[in-house]
C-alpha cells in the first residue's frame, strides 16, 4: 500500500514537472518580450516555491544591512562572500615606534590588529599610512608606509 502511494506521488510530480517544462518551452518561443514575461508569470510554481515572497521581503531588508560600511567587517568574516574587500587603507594614529610579537595596532578607522608572526621591527614614524590585505589561507598582511617589511596580523576588534 505504501509503495503504491509513493509511486502515485512520484507520477504526479513527474507529470507536473513535464507540464512545467512544456510551459517554459512555449514561453521561450514567444518573440514579444512583454508576452513572454506574462507567459512565464502565468506558469504555476511548485509548492516549495511558495516561500519565495518571504525571501523577497528579506531582500527588501538587505539595503539596511548594506548600509554598514564594508570596512567595518573587514577581518571578521568567516565565510567568503562575493562582496568582501580584499584590502583596506587606514592610519596608525600618533607615534609609531615599531613592533614586536605582542604588538597591537589601533587604526584610525577604529580597528584593532595584533601581530601574529613573531616578527619585530624598530621605526620612528608619525601617523603612518597602513594597508591591510588578504594573504593566503585566511591570513592578513599589514603594510606600513615607510616600513619595508610586511607584518602578518589578525584582527582583534
Amino acid at each position: 500500500m505504501t509503495r503504491h502511494l509513493l509511486l502515485t506521488v512520484c507520477a504526479l510530480a513527474c507529470g507536473a514537472a513535464q507540464a512545467q517544462t512544456a510551459d517554459i518551452a512555449r514561453c521561450r518561443a514567444m518573440q514579444d518580450s512583454g508576452q513572454r514575461l506574462a507567459c512565464y508569470d502565468a506558469i504555476p510554481l511548485p509548492p516549495a516555491a511558495a516561500k519565495a515572497p518571504a525571501a523577497a521581503t528579506g531582500a527588501a531588508a538587505a539595503p539596511a544591512v548594506a548600509a554598514v560600511k564594508p570596512s567595518a567587517e573587514f577581518g571578521l568574516e568567516n565565510q567568503p562572500r562575493a562582496d568582501r574587500l580584499e584590502e583596506i587603507d587606514s592610519r596608525i594614529v600618533g607615534s609609531f615606534d615599531g613592533w614586536d610579537a605582542k604588538s597591537r595596532f589601533r587604526l584610525e578607522n577604529g580597528q584593532l590588529w595584533k601581530v601574529v608572526d613573531g616578527s619585530r621591527g624598530s621605526y620612528t614614524l608619525q601617523s603612518p599610512g597602513v594597508r591591510v590585505r588578504r594573504g593566503l589561507l585566511g591570513s592578513f598582511l599589514m603594510e606600513i608606509e615607510g616600513v619595508s617589511q610586511l607584518i602578518r596580523v589578525r584582527r582583534v576588534e
